[in-house]
């Protein structure tokens, strides 16, 4: 069986830390570089539902797209939230690895496994990597339909697509609408607004859209907003990179066992449908 030190210098070589953005926190969390390696499961976070998962599969390493010290700390005591994390995987000798901006942006990455999952075929980055000469790199995906269909229907497309999540899809727009270009970006993407109307989509199927940002993006065009949980839109980026991790060990003849976590880690648990009211005009059907 590999070592851990070269699972994750496989890893690497998919994700190159160099790449991720310089407020991030990528890579190896905790680990021996000596030990075996026989187990590995993906996850979006990692947090203690996915450590005491790891703990039950008995895996040996744990790959999250989040990373568990954003900002630093100056403590791993187990009282804390992330330190129990952090006391738990070393207790069970269980690596965390860490691959967040810099999955974002790789070919293939994140935006690259949405699309996939809602059976989109991608034309090309959102947000190119200028470093990439091949144009393939970069933050979000353009990509098309293969036929034309209203927004309510692409809605449900994404619905029934995504992992089930408490929040559901929130869509902004005309659902008579048709849709044939989308620009997606799995994770926040209100920042990337400039860019969405710039490449002239029908619709852009992100995460975490806020009130004011989106209210001005619908004043000043007709581009159909679909706004998924934050959870499930980076979620399929796990099978996808098992399945990359599946074929190294394969090449390699590591014989390494892949899981992906079917653990819904969604902070949001409960949603409770608005009743329309008579005396408030558009209120939501």
């Amino acid at each position: 069986m590999p070592r851990l030190s070269e699972v994750i210098a496989a890893l690497d070589a998919l994700w190159p830390p160099s790449r991720a953005e310089q407020w991030d926190a990528v890579g190896t969390v905790c680990g021996d570089p000596d030990a075996e390696v026989t187990r590995v499961l993906f996850a979006v976070d990692p947090v203690q539902q996915i450590a005491d998962e790891a703990v039950d599969l008995g895996a040996d390493l744990i790959v999250t797209h989040h990373p568990l010290y954003l900002r630093g700390t100056t403590t791993v005591e187990a009282g804390t939230f992330k330190g129990r994390v952090v006391h738990t995987l070393i207790k069970n000798d269980i690596a965390l690895h860490v691959a967040h901006t810099n999955a974002d942006t790789a070919d293939p990455g994140v935006s690259d496994a949405l699309a996939g999952a809602l059976d989109l075929r991608i034309t090309g980055p959102l947000v190119p990597d200028p470093t990439d000469p091949e144009g393939r790199r970069g933050l979000g995906r353009i990509c098309e339909l293969d036929r034309p269909e209203p927004l309510r229907e692409f809605a449900a497309r994404c619905a029934a697509w995504l992992p089930p999540t408490a929040q559901g899809i929130r869509v902004a727009g005309d659902p008579d609408a048709m849709i044939r270009r989308v620009a997606v970006s799995g994770g926040s993407g209100d920042s990337l607004f400039a860019e969405v109307r710039a490449a002239g989509v029908d619709a852009f199927v992100t995460a975490d859209l806020r009130h004011h940002p989106v209210s001005e993006a619908r004043e000043q065009s007709s581009l159909a907003l679909v706004d998924a949980a934050h959870w499930a839109t980076e979620w399929p980026w796990c099978e996808q990179a098992a399945a990359q991790l599946d074929a190294i060990s394969e090449r390699h003849g590591w014989g390494l066992r892949t899981h992906v976590s079917r653990t819904v880690t969604d902070p949001w648990t409960v949603h409770a449908p608005s009743v329309p009211s008579p005396s408030i005009s558009g209120a939501p059907n």
